[in-house]
């Protein structure tokens, strides 16, 4: 999962809050650097978005 996506998981966040939120500790480490960009595990992105982005009503 890029940026993008995370960011459209994340209901359409803007670009530099996904860098602020991707370049905390407590957010998963990418899997890869990659000359695009870093990508992370869909399944570690989902799991943080459970603990830290409760759904709202």
């Amino acid at each position: 999962m890029g940026a993008h996506e995370i960011r459209v998981r994340l209901g359409g966040v803007s670009r530099q809050r996904v860098y602020q939120i991707t370049s905390r500790r407590y957010f998963p480490a990418p899997a890869a650097d990659l000359q695009q960009g870093k990508v992370w595990l869909a399944e570690d992105v989902e799991a943080w978005i459970a603990e830290h982005r409760p759904p709202t009503a």
